[in-house]
């Protein structure tokens, strides 16, 4: 099958007839620095079939000697653009994007309101298989990331010894705001290559260290290529739950190391699930329980305003800058929140209601997990426990600490933990 054919397909994969192709009103087409010329005739064939051609100024520059129908530009803000190509819904229109409109890409964005037997996808090269080509990279084995439009603190995650890692930015100030980031947590010689404008006249490839970056008037289409190197005192975020204890900015409101690695292993993240993190304190559980997988989301309820700020500097410095943060007192607070597939109360369980929410909020098949420190709590969980099953867990821990000029045990305080499933 060629790979205009495959293009023409439905979504099973499987060939479709010419009374199927006619279902097609809305075509996407990728485009390459290189424009016109880097496009297949079915491409250019679509462009020109349109009775209206969306896309952003530079593509319908590129593509301006295909387009026969109304050109329109994509309007600001981005939904308004979706809205005005839903509108046309039945008209032959065409939205041109850049490289694979799948990848971070337009398509995407599109495929949630138009069902796959209604579009044809034409995708050019993504930068990321561009820039994988020019540095001789397998692209298997690079985190391709994105910060257009994002923070940069996705990037230190990522920042693991040997890595390399390929990241889309959003302008021409991106690479140098990247070196700086990296030098300033450690990684200043990690090489960082800056690709430019890839596949079109203007294509430039430049490389400096992240501590010594002086490239200037870098093109705003780049992406940069990372290889990561770690320096003295570089902080290398694990991918196995449990951070140390001083990762974590705080006020002696935090998860403990060994106490947090048991929880977030009874919360259980799966792909693309969403937790709450109720009484938050310093966000650990939270930030951990995102690290386990970019699918992942949590929304941390913090009553107190100085550790919910707390909660987002630690979040940003720990790679998960999307955790989102909510301001208040549960279970008020809860109100109005998507429902999660999974919940940690790690304060506030034995107020008035908050356990009762919870239990009310979560998803059938949900995971619920409680800690607690106090007698208080303790009787209510054993009484939950009674009524509902699950297990429960008493945690104790001790470590070593100086007695005199000896060693011996200093044990914390005891940790109580309920953990449920909802039926």
């Amino acid at each position: 099958m060629t790979q205009l054919e495959t293009f023409g397909a439905g979504s099973s994969g499987a060939a479709r007839g010419d009374d199927a192709q006619e279902t097609h009103w809305l075509s996407i087409v990728g485009l390459g620095e290189d424009g016109l010329d880097g496009l297949s005739p079915l491409a250019r064939a679509l462009i020109g079939q349109a009775e209206f051609v969306f896309g952003g100024a530079r593509h319908l520059d590129l593509a301006g000697a295909a387009v026969v129908g109304e050109a329109r530009a994509w309007p600001s803000p981005f939904e308004r653009g979706v809205d005005e190509v839903l509108a046309l819904r039945g008209r032959k229109v065409c939205v041109l994007a850049s490289g694979d409109p799948f990848l971070h890409g337009v398509g995407a964005v599109l495929a949630r309101h138009v069902s796959a037997h209604e579009m044809r996808t034409l995708p050019a090269p993504s930068a990321f298989s561009l820039a994988a080509a020019r540095l001789g990279w397998p692209l298997a084995d690079i985190a391709c990331l994105t910060v257009h439009g994002r923070s940069l603190d996705l990037v230190r995650a990522h920042l693991h010894p040997g890595r390399r890692l390929l990241v889309l930015t959003s302008d021409g100030a991106g690479p140098g705001e990247i070196a700086a980031l990296l030098a300033a947590t450690g990684f200043g010689g990690s090489t960082l290559h800056v690709l430019e404008a890839l596949g079109g006249p203007r294509e430039r490839v430049r490389a400096a260290t992240a501590e010594a970056f002086d490239l200037g008037e870098v093109d705003p289409l780049n992406l940069v290529g990372i290889e990561v190197e770690a320096g003295k005192g570089a902080r290398i975020i694990p991918r196995a739950p449990g951070l140390p204890d001083a990762y974590f900015e705080n006020d002696g409101q935090l998860t403990k190391r060994a106490i947090r690695a048991v929880t977030l292993s009874a919360l259980a993240p799966r792909r693309g699930e969403l937790l709450w993190d109720i009484g938050a304190g310093s966000g650990s559980i939270g930030i951990e329980w995102m690290l386990a997988d970019p699918s992942l989301r949590a929304i941390a309820i913090e009553e107190r305003p100085e550790r919910a700020a707390r909660v987002r500097r630690n979040a940003a410095a720990l790679g998960v800058p999307g955790l989102e943060v909510i301001e208040g007192a549960a279970p008020a607070a809860l109100e109005g929140l998507p429902p999660p597939d999974a919940i940690f109360v790690g304060g506030g369980a034995g107020d008035r209601g908050v356990l009762e929410a919870a239990l009310i909020a979560l998803r059938c098949g949900g995971r619920l997990v409680v800690n607690s420190v106090t007698l208080e709590t303790e009787a209510l969980l054993i009484a939950e426990h009674a009524v509902r099953g699950g297990d429960l867990m008493r945690l104790a821990v001790s470590r070593a600490e100086p007695v005199g000029g000896l060693t011996g045990w200093r044990a914390a305080m005891p940790v109580m933990q309920w953990s449920w499933v909802k039926p």
